[in-house]
């Protein structure tokens, strides 16, 4: 049995410039980081005392003796590329998905590893990013970018540079204290409206030809935000940041924010908070803020109708926490299941 701890992300700024639409030409950049909420995949082989081959646990149960009658396209993908049979996987999750926090990436990326360790590999972090993009992007055919799924694989506080020659992790390089700093200024709020992100990452992906310069200043935007992080400057500037960027991303899609959204938003910064941004591809999920230590009470009170959110920065990324090896005879699945399933 396999048990793997991926952790979920936060993304600053950059967000659109992931896509290769654009990076390919013009280069990309996030700043985002992990924190301390996880989603946890279970793997093990399912011994053969059942009428079905494969059992999945996640928000809904599946049961199949076909491999090819998953209905989760990500599970239902992984176990063909993986070459994996007679599974019971079971999924949970600190936070709910659909949420704004790549979510569905970290699952790719954690069931990715268990498999793997279920079939005795250890593969490096990069090949776990790279493997999941594949699977979501290329065999779920799913729109969007590409920093979820390394942000969840490689962990930690990052500058991710995105290119023709592909994609560089580069760690932001923040004194202890600092970094304490931030992390206590940042407040993070469930508004409650979760919803399917690859629905406005295909406008947004559509959009992106008449969006340019709009995404050459998100861009930008990155730069300024790490040497904010990077030198002496006050912590504010990044709240300020967060705040224009927020700007800049609701004028990306119709269906990045909602009145309530709006309206959640300008009762924070009413309260104090300086700035902040509708994490993921917009719509609903989480709202994060930056607000400095004296007006925190403040804006929990204004925003008492939605859940507070305390976090911490993490730097692991993805891992088994939990393995326990088991022999699997993969000549006999077809003799076990005979319906054809290994098709």
């Amino acid at each position: 049995m396999i048990t793997t701890k991926t952790p979920f992300r936060m993304s600053f700024f950059g967000g659109g410039t992931d896509f290769p639409e654009f990076y390919l030409e013009h280069g990309g950049a996030v700043l985002s980081t992990s924190f301390n909420k996880y989603c946890y995949v279970n793997v093990r082989h399912l011994p053969r005392f059942f009428d079905y081959t494969s059992e999945l646990v996640y928000s809904k149960i599946e049961r199949v003796t076909d491999i090819s009658k998953i209905e989760h396209p990500a599970i239902r993908e992984a176990m063909k590329y993986l070459e994996m049979y007679e599974l019971r996987l079971s999924y949970e999750g600190d936070l709910p998905a659909r949420s704004g926090l790549g979510t569905s990436s970290s699952f790719s990326v954690g069931m990715l590893n268990a498999f793997y360790a279920l079939k005795g590999k250890r593969v490096d972090k990069r090949t776990l990013a790279d493997d999941a993009i594949y699977l979501e992007r290329s065999l779920c055919a799913e729109a969007g970018g590409i920093q979820d799924q390394i942000a969840a694989s490689f962990g930690g506080f990052n500058r991710i540079n995105f290119g023709a020659d592909g994609y560089r992790v580069n760690p932001v390089i923040l004194q202890l204290e600092r970094k304490k700093e931030l992390n206590n200024r940042l407040m993070l709020f469930f508004t409650g409206f979760s919803r399917f992100s690859s629905d406005i990452q295909k406008e947004a992906q559509l959009s992106i030809e008449t969006k340019i310069n709009q995404l050459l200043e998100m861009l930008q935007l990155v730069d300024e935000a790490e040497k904010v992080l990077t030198t002496k400057s006050g912590l504010s500037e990044f709240g300020k940041l967060l705040d224009y960027t927020w700007k800049l991303k609701r004028n990306m899609s119709s269906k990045v924010s909602t009145e309530a959204i709006d309206l959640c938003y300008e009762k924070a910064k009413s309260a104090g908070a300086v700035g902040g941004k509708l994490l993921g591809a917009g719509g609903g999920g989480f709202l994060l803020f930056y607000v400095e230590p004296e007006y925190q009470n403040q804006v929990k009170e204004i925003l008492k109708d939605f859940l507070y959110i305390p976090f911490e920065f993490e730097d692991e990324g993805t891992r088994v926490i939990y393995y326990a090896p088991e022999s699997f005879d993969l000549e006999g699945v077809r003799q076990y299941s005979g319906r054809g399933d290994m098709e």
